[in-house]
């Protein structure tokens, strides 16, 4: 949420594009500030189509992925359960009667909308279909039941890695310190294209990697540095201290990422907090 990196303007209605001869996007119609034009769907493979992220139960949508793969899909992988990429699952596996993979945390559990995995992904696990096969990557951090799908060099992130915007990261579930590590743990993969839960492709995946671990580090660094000027000080008063260079409009969203820097900060033994502030480890 940084310089203009965080949040998107609502850009363009629905669309599809072909992203390569075996995976099509489809842009549901649901844009705003958290999810950009929208949230993106993925249909991947020929004969056989597995559907990466069917979003948000939106009627339109759901029949434009019906129409898409008509006949051909088989499977339903989901990122997370987050209520912008996971509700459509249950609506479109009811119309099909096909399986969803996914993850289920108790920590997702207890805040995002219920929905039945048939099929719980691990790290590293394949997903075999006829004509193509996933692996799942799990890439807790926004989500603690996030996981990434790598399919022929394309990484699909969810809410992982957005084009064009950095991540809210959103305690008790997100977690700054998991988020850094799952950012690292991609570039053990052989990636050649990111495409996100929202926006477009990212061709250029590690310096992306590298550009978006840097600029957490950055911000964590001036939360060190306000924390040395104020402490001890409770975190809505640190908010504009921290997030002077964002628009105050975006402060209360702003505040959850704070949050999960100052937490970071505590388990790396650099800050403490009495219940009410925050202070710097002397």
């Amino acid at each position: 949420m940084d310089n203009g990196r965080d949040y998107y303007q609502v850009s363009m209605d629905m669309r599809i594009t072909k992203i390569s001869e075996n995976i099509q996007r489809l842009t549901a119609n649901n844009g705003g500030v958290f999810t950009g034009p929208g949230t993106n769907t993925y249909l991947v493979g020929n004969d056989e189509l597995s559907i990466i992220d069917p979003g948000p139960d939106l009627s339109d949508h759901i029949d434009d992925i019906l129409e898409i793969g008509r006949g051909r899909i088989t499977k339903i992988l989901i990122t997370h359960t987050h209520q912008d990429h996971s509700p459509g699952a249950k609506s479109l596996s009811k119309k099909l009667s096909i399986p969803i993979y996914g993850c289920i945390t108790e920590s997702s559990r207890s805040r995002d909308l219920p929905i039945e995995i048939d099929h719980m992904v691990e790290h590293r696990s394949i997903i075999v279909s006829g004509d193509h096969e996933i692996m799942s990557v799990h890439t807790p951090g926004h989500a603690s039941n996030h996981f990434c799908y790598l399919y022929n060099g394309y990484l699909f992130t969810g809410d992982h890695i957005m084009q064009g915007s950095t991540v809210v990261i959103a305690p008790p579930d997100g977690n700054m310190s998991d988020y850094l590590d799952s950012l690292k743990l991609i570039k053990e993969f052989d990636v050649k294209t990111i495409l996100p839960g929202h926006g477009d492709p990212i061709d250029e995946p590690y310096e992306e990697i590298d550009a978006i671990i840097r600029h957490r580090l950055k911000r964590e660094k001036k939360v060190i540095d306000r924390l040395k000027e104020s402490h001890p000080i409770d975190i809505d008063s640190l908010v504009p201290r921290v997030y002077d260079d964002v628009n105050s409009l975006l402060h209360p969203i702003a505040r959850f990422s704070l949050e999960a820097h100052l937490i970071r900060l505590i388990e790396n033994n650099l800050a403490t907090f009495d219940g009410q502030k925050y202070s710097l480890v002397e």
